[in-house]
């Protein structure tokens, strides 16, 4: 290895078999449920920004106070992020992400209900209360079953469920407005708030059943590899925390978790941003380009930015552990982000306006499951839980300002445009700290290369 990437040691050759059919059997088993999982909880997250379209009137709401009841949802989540991660390695993940799961699916169909702006706001609220921990907790979760070697590929998979929860979301979440209004006497933002949170509630109790803590626990593996996957993941865990932080405590302190939290705002807030405001910008072109678009028309186009973005994100956590590189595989498409997401507003066809919106989707997406290898470098333990998840919390304080500021901004200007620069601007300062955090991290992963 060089100073000049950050990669990762591969499957030693004489267990190259029994490494192929145990992480087959693993990832056959575990991806799809947590795709599946982390697919609802991002709908249900930001389902609000479809309902807006008719729900703003209904509720008397602006921009801004639309933009201020979508950033709540992550003052509860910011606040037991921690505590949350905490308690899943304290009780196992099983029963934790159960109750993560039955939780928030009861709040985000009760969101249904809400009469006013004010009983909206505090739903949000609780909505993030009852989602903090869930995906720092699969992130540490996923730590357990599977090696360094394969985990970017791997979590490149099950975070597609990102780009493809809004791909396939949109255009439903559309549709149940437009066609289901007046289903059980609901307006039709309603009746998509109660259809997609019931499903949530259901995989909730799946989840207690179908989940296992550890590998040694993992009776639909054989005996052999049970055993083969808990020493590996055991001496794993163990060279970690050799030249790493194993405790919490020290794991809050480390300036370099810090580092990395202050980055993941820089890439969230653009993530954040886009996920919110995108079908009010589609909307805006009405306006902008004298073009109208049905609630249905929206969510469709909305789809195609997340749609390539699903399909860039494989190719590229595949790339990334083919070549055994990181860090320029999170720098490279988070810069791409960066140069294209302020020049969107500038086009002057809604063609060319989405091509480069999806540019900048492509960027933000590849980046995702690469940067959350690097937090695993030096965590383990009790230590992995706590950084894991202060590195979301500061990554999801994003979520609380930029549909805010986004909100505020245009309606003071009554354009996307500043905004947008804004959101370049963060992302900007995340390539910075990317760029120091480089020779911080390849210096960690040498370290433990040669302990």
């Amino acid at each position: 290895m060089t100073s000049t990437h950050l990669t990762t040691p591969p499957v030693p050759e004489e267990n190259d078999q029994m490494a192929n059919r145990v992480m087959r059997k693993v990832a056959i088993r575990l991806i799809p449920f947590l795709g599946l999982a982390y697919f609802l909880n991002y709908i249900d997250r930001t389902n609000i920004s479809f309902a807006k379209l008719t729900m703003s009137e209904d509720l008397g709401l602006t921009e801004t106070m639309y933009g201020l009841a979508s950033g709540l949802f992550f003052v509860g989540y910011i606040l037991l992020e921690v505590p949350s991660n905490l308690a899943l390695h304290k009780f196992g993940a099983r029963r934790w992400i159960a109750r993560i799961l039955v939780s928030w699916g009861l709040i985000a169909a009760l969101m249904a209900f809400v009469p006013n702006a004010t009983w909206l706001n505090i739903a949000r609220v609780a909505l993030g209360i009852a989602e903090a921990g869930f995906f720092p907790g699969i992130m540490l979760y996923l730590t357990f079953w599977f090696p360094r070697a394969v985990r970017v590929r791997l979590v490149g998979v099950f975070m597609v469920a990102l780009p493809l929860s809004s791909a396939l979301g949109a255009p439903i979440s559309a549709a149940i407005i437009q066609y289901w209004h007046g289903l059980f006497g609901l307006e039709g933002w309603r009746v998509m708030f109660l259809v997609e949170g019931i499903p949530t509630v259901l995989l909730g109790f799946a989840a207690w059943f179908y989940l296992t803590d550890r590998p040694r626990q993992a009776k639909w593996l054989t005996n052999e590899e049970r055993t083969w996957l808990d020493r590996r993941m055991t001496a794993e865990h163990a060279e970690t925390a050799d030249v790493g932080h194993a405790s919490a405590r020290s794991s809050l302190r480390n300036p370099t978790v810090w580092l990395l939290g202050l980055t993941y705002f820089g890439i969230g807030y653009g993530l954040f941003a886009i996920s919110f405001f995108l079908p009010t910008i589609v909307a805006g072109f009405a306006e902008q380009f004298d073009t109208t678009f049905s609630i249905a028309q929206n969510g469709l186009i909305v789809a195609v930015p997340f749609l390539i973005a699903s399909a860039a994100m494989i190719l590229w956590t595949r790339r990334s552990d083919r070549v055994k590189e990181r860090m320029w595989h999170v720098i490279a498409p988070v810069a791409l982000a960066t140069v294209s997401v302020p020049i969107a507003m500038y086009m002057n066809t809604p063609f060319l306006t989405m091509v480069v919106i999806s540019i900048t989707a492509v960027g933000i997406f590849s980046a995702l499951p690469v940067f959350w290898y690097l937090p695993t470098t030096f965590l383990t333990g009790a230590g992995a839980a706590a950084g894991i998840a202060l590195v979301n919390t500061i990554g999801a304080s994003a979520g609380l300002l930029a549909p805010y500021m986004t909100g505020w901004l245009l309606d003071a200007t009554g354009s996307s445009k500043a905004g947008l620069w804004v959101v370049g601007a963060f992302m900007a300062m995340a390539v910075a700290l990317l760029l120091v955090l480089r020779t911080r991290l390849v210096q960690v992963e040498e370290q433990r290369t040669t302990t």
